[in-house]
């Protein structure tokens, strides 16, 4: 089944500039470099104006920590989880037990249940398994990792498998859970951020573990814009400025043009697999080199060192940020089985960091150059520089930016917590009119799309940096006699060979009139939304027919697996809140329980001699038995049977007790 070649389209729209943005019937519109009008639902206010009471919470899902924010009134706020730190660790583990375990306490077991903890998964999301990302990661993390049946990633955790965007679903149930928490109240909408150079088929699978988390991810936003966001909400700037996003595990440049409340994106560029996973592994290849030297021994034969060994890492990247050499203190780090312990320690110093990871810094300014050369425009352009994610507080890499751009970086927003504020501006902004006025935002697609053509060749049909929403359509013909169907196949990359770049999908449009190759006209159209979400449709220009899909990576799950892994996740939700209930009123119980053992002697001695009688006293202790068994097995049934007999015990002995205080008084 053939491909087909190339026409150029007889009638195509005039060309006007970058942008042209106009209000009309209370709608955005915006005309693109295609000439293409997309019309814009932010500031359609009639729509919103019935979901006035929503909620919509901002997630930022990153590779180390992850972060929730809700705009109340005028003032984005980020929520801090029960333990009171604003970011949680995104990493989910299986207990001994079988319990699943999210956040800062599956951290703290990850040395001692390695194996059975998963960090760092959003590195894997919407990659296929042949990727060589996910190679890179299975050789690094101690957890298994195995190839699903899409030819997709999937993660074993004791005796269960996993997908990606299952794991990164309990990640957002999490953040959902602390917000509601907050808040008070049930939430469903979300806006999710994604570092802006993900692929397709990477917002096709975070979209779907909001799904399986059960939110409606109402946009995907890039996190470097929602950083912009933040930044410019409620503030009169109008200028060039740019987010330097550099994160746990992806890094990101943008370059926006900020006029009279509209965000327009002008360039984006970044490396998905570039960022603070990889500034730790530096080091622990240093300490593990310098180990090994010392001592002739290997600390990647043991997980638990292992682990250990990047934490400590992790920490001293961190320490290094504000003093300039600090010690990694690992007693015990590895026993040889001879009675032999081996202990780790070692002056790190932030000269020895920066330059073991020199390059990886040096990596991004690169990325920056090439942005800005695709932007059009110079440093002297630029109004402002904005440093976003937590890496961006090593000293090295504020340096190297500041040398680059020419200007000392803005430090004025936390770089942890912005990208999660900018989210819950665009979600509000999204149901309610009022909460952003005069707000506009205007991204673009980090990627050009395109399909391969006759020769194995890749034709582009929407270049990178294209604003989104768009649609771009072009005329193919056919490149045999008597072709009745045509494959499209379609590809998302910057390389002219169509193998080269990332296939995001294929379908076949047939019943195509038997001709002269040439004649028959198809026509391939190309729709992004405002999520970066890729659909695709093929015309038949003679008979009318047509073929179309939403492109959904060759690796994706399936709306059944999708469907049944929501549902999985809502009963495990649903277990998970009675067995809470159980534990808070069991610990009730214990309380109450308690309290009378300590009044119980007490009681017999006001008692001993009174007409209240031993048989009465042998009841309330068989109350007290049943309650202390209940508490010990934690059986719900029998905390709610003791509860009432032993609050009326317990109020009966404060009253005795009482009652005796007052006639010895």
């Amino acid at each position: 089944m053939e491909v087909f070649s190339a026409r150029p389209a007889p009638k195509l729209l005039p060309q006007y500039g970058r942008r042209e943005v106009v209000q009309s019937f209370g709608w955005w519109r915006c005309i693109g470099a295609s000439g293409f009008m997309v019309h814009f639902p932010w500031a359609f206010q009639s729509l919103r104006s019935r979901h006035m009471a929503e909620r919509v919470i901002g997630i930022d899902l990153g590779t180390t920590n992850s972060c929730v924010a809700v705009l109340e009134g005028a003032t984005p706020s980020v929520i801090a989880n029960r333990g009171g730190y604003k970011t949680t660790p995104s990493v989910v583990a299986m207990s001994e037990s079988g319990k699943r375990l999210v956040g800062h306490i599956a951290k703290r077991q990850a040395v001692t249940n390695a194996e059975n903890t998963a960090w760092a998964v959003k590195r894997l999301i919407g990659r296929p398994w042949t990727s060589p990302a996910v190679q890179a990661v299975k050789a690094a993390v101690p957890y298994p990792l195995v190839e699903g049946p899409h030819g997709d990633v999937r993660i074993r955790l004791r005796d269960q498998v996993f997908s990606v965007p299952e794991i990164s679903a309990y990640v957002l149930q999490e953040m959902r859970a602390i917000a509601e928490e907050y808040l008070g109240q049930t939430l469903s909408k979300a806006v999710v951020t994604v570092p802006a150079y993900f692929n397709d088929g990477q917002r096709q699978a975070t979209k779907d573990a909001g799904r399986i988390a059960g939110l409606d991810v109402i946009r995907i936003i890039n996190e470097p814009t929602a950083a912009a966001l933040a930044y410019g909400f409620g503030k009169k700037i109008d200028g060039k400025i740019v987010v330097f996003d550099l994160g746990g595990g992806t890094f990101d440049v943008s370059i926006l043009d900020i006029t009279n409340g509209v965000f327009e994106v002008v360039a984006t560029a970044g490396d998905t697999f570039l960022g603070g996973e990889d500034y730790d592994k530096r080091l622990v290849d240093w300490l593990v080199q310098g180990f090994a030297k010392e001592h002739k021994v290997d600390l990647r034969s043991d997980t638990m060192a292992l682990q250990r060994l990047k934490d400590a890492a992790e920490k001293a990247k961190c320490d290094l940020s504000a003093v300039r050499e600090t010690e990694i203190n690992l007693p015990f780090i590895i026993s040889t089985g001879r009675n032999q312990a081996f202990h780790l320690h070692r002056v790190v110093t932030r000269s020895k960091l920066e330059e073991l990871t020199l390059d990886l810094t040096e990596r991004t300014i690169q990325i920056c150059r090439l942005t800005m050369e695709d932007a059009g425009i110079t440093p002297e352009d630029l109004s402002e520089v904005v440093l976003v994610g937590g890496m961006t507080r090593m000293c090295k890499v504020q340096e190297l930016v500041g040398e680059f751009f020419g200007r000392e970086p803005c430090k004025g927003v936390h770089p942890d917590e912005v990208v999660a504020m900018g989210a819950s501006i665009q979600g509000a902004a999204l149901v309610d009119a009022a909460a952003a006025p005069d707000m506009l935002l205007l991204d673009v697609t980090p990627h050009s799309l395109g399909i391969m053509v006759a020769g194995g060749h890749f034709h582009r049909l929407i270049e990178r940096n294209t604003t989104v929403p768009t649609a771009k359509s072009h005329i193919f013909t056919t490149v045999r006699d008597d072709q009745t169907s045509v494959k499209i196949v379609v590809f998302q990359g910057e390389s002219d060979r169509a193998e080269e770049n990332e296939l995001l999908g294929e379908f076949v449009l047939s019943g195509l009139r038997k001709a002269t190759k040439g004649e028959v006209e198809v026509e391939v159209t190309f729709e992004i939304s405002a999520d970066g979400i890729v659909s695709v449709s093929a015309q038949d220009m003679e008979t009318g027919a047509e073929q179309s899909i939403t492109v959904t990576a060759t690796s994706s799950l399936t709306e059944g697996e999708i469907a049944r892994m929501a549902t999985e996740n809502q009963d495990h939700m649903v277990a998970a809140r009675a067995e809470e209930e159980v534990e808070k009123e069991r610990q009730r119980i214990e309380k109450l329980v308690d309290e009378a053992e300590t009044l119980l002697p007490k009681v017999e001695e006001i008692l001993a001699g009174t007409p209240f009688g031993e048989d009465s006293l042998d009841n309330v202790r068989l109350i007290l038995d049943d309650a202390r068994m209940a508490v010990e097995r934690r059986d719900a049934g029998g905390l709610e049977q003791v509860a009432e007999p032993l609050l009326r015990t317990l109020n009966m002995f404060r009253g005795v007790v009482d009652s005796g205080r007052t006639r010895s008084s």
